[in-house]
């Protein structure tokens, strides 16, 4: 248990570490990604999606993981994206970020928190209500890319980590805007 919490509290520094070296602990790089001035922010997680997609690919393909696919339930997707790409710009963070920012002093993320912390509790309490009129629209189960087109889960990492890789290349040739 207690090498368990160690090794959680050890990764968790190590990812906060990383969000400021990566410098997305920064409300204005989160907010100049919005404006197109720097693309720190999209490199970061584009990064972080495709390494983490390809150490749980390897995971599951050795048995030490299986896959927990939630439903995909579109317009509670939607809402929900919508809802955090507009407070990413508005705010300057997102949760990780604004606990990173907090950690290295930033006190404006604790408005963040606060608000995340409201919005869980406004969730809970209207989760009956949104589970009856929003989760059942465009609902289409436990789907998946894979088993919806028939290519493997490694062609799908293929063409995502190319993609990033095209998207690195476009934002680093642009000219620099002041």
């Amino acid at each position: 248990m207690i090498a368990t919490i160690s090794l959680a509290l050890a990764m968790g520094f190590a990812f906060g570490w990383l969000l400021q070296y990566g410098r997305v602990a920064n409300c204005t790089v989160v907010v100049d990604q919005f404006r197109l001035r720097d693309f720190a922010m999209m490199k970061v997680m584009l990064t972080a999606i495709v390494v983490g997609g390809a150490g749980v690919l390897v995971l599951v393909d050795l048995g030490d993981a299986k896959y927990y696919i939630k439903d995909a339930n579109l317009l509670a997707v939607a809402v929900g994206a919508a809802l955090f790409g507009a407070s990413l710009p508005v705010l300057g963070f997102c949760p990780g970020t604004s606990i990173a920012a907090l950690g290295a002093g930033s006190l404006h993320a604790l408005i963040g928190l606060v608000g995340m912390v409201f919005g869980a509790i406004l969730y809970a309490f209207s989760f009956d209500w949104l589970k009856t009129h929003v989760l059942t629209v465009a609902a289409f189960g436990k789907a998946r890319l894979p088993e919806l087109t028939g290519a493997p889960d490694f062609v799908w990492l293929l063409a995502l980590a190319l993609l990033a890789g095209v998207a690195f290349y476009f934002v680093e040739k642009r000219p620099a805007r002041i």
